[in-house]
């Protein structure tokens, strides 16, 4: 995939490590007596350590790159104390990389470890409060057994289902059918858990109001890098602005270098369904 990475202009670079202590992240060594990029993986492209650099050695460039991968950046860091924990958490709220942070909250959470920095924008939700008990994961097992008279069950599989909160690694996505569905489809489609739901591991989004559509793609692209995904089913909204769910997969498809059958789905707002 294309993305934003750092560059070392090794005629430039003197080896003083300088830029060491801002990658907590472990991207950067000094080998040979100059600072390298040890791995596409670690670097997640902000550039935290540019500003320390007194040669100006380092730049921010965008070339073909391995996804960065947050997951294991946190196996890398948790070894490094609660100091470097809370530099890299911190490096991500200042960046406002909300979907990286609560990825690596939900590692720290996953191995019981503790959080040590809480990130504090402007508008915090409780919903991304690091200790937040709605960011953990659940698999859930459904009996499809019900009795005479019975309401119609819930079909969810998976828990949380908002692609910015979703842990691209979650077992839940291995050899899935996925449902990429916008976010007012459960809501104008009364058959959404028995017709769409069913079988399938969620998630969903707003195209039009969630800023960081950049973002959902790049988790997107790490679900469809990291699993077997055996189809897609994309469900939106009639409205014109809704139909951006499908260029959301398409495009982390393209980015993943992978083919997935897409199923799409279009709900008017009346309530009904078409192919």
């Amino acid at each position: 995939m294309k993305r934003q990475i750092i560059r070392i202009n090794e005629d430039l670079c003197t080896g003083c490590g300088e830029c060491i202590p801002d990658c907590p992240e472990g991207a950067l060594q000094i080998i040979d007596g100059k600072a390298r990029l040890v791995s596409d993986l670690y670097c997640d492209g902000l550039g935290a350590c540019i500003g320390t650099c007194p040669e100006g050695a380092i730049s921010v460039i965008e070339r073909e790159a391995e996804p960065y991968d947050e997951w294991e950046v946190m196996r890398t860091i948790v070894s490094k104390g609660d100091a470097v924990i809370r530099a890299h958490l911190e490096h991500l709220d200042k960046h406002d990389r909300m979907d990286l942070y609560e990825r690596a909250v939900a590692f720290l959470q996953e191995h019981d470890i503790p959080v040590p920095y809480q990130e504090k924008g402007p508008t915090e939700s409780p919903c991304t409060h690091p200790d937040c008990p709605g960011t953990a994961p659940h698999t859930i097992i459904r009996d499809d057994v019900k009795g005479a008279g019975a309401p119609a069950p819930s079909e969810l599989r998976q828990w949380p289902v908002q692609l910015r909160l979703i842990n691209p690694a979650a077992p839940c996505f291995d050899d899935a059918d996925l449902l990429v569905s916008s976010d007012c489809v459960p809501f104008a489609y009364g058959n959404f858990h028995a017709d769409l739901l069913k079988n399938r591991v969620l998630v969903n989004f707003c195209p039009k109001l969630d800023s960081d559509i950049e973002g959902y793609i790049q988790i997107l692209v790490e679900i469809f890098t990291l699993h077997k995904i055996k189809t897609i089913t994309v469900a939106h909204m009639e409205v014109p602005c809704c139909s951006g769910v499908r260029y959301v997969v398409e495009r982390a498809l393209e980015e993943a270098g992978v083919d997935i059958p897409i199923i799409e789905k279009t709900i008017t707002v009346s309530g009904g369904i078409r192919d």
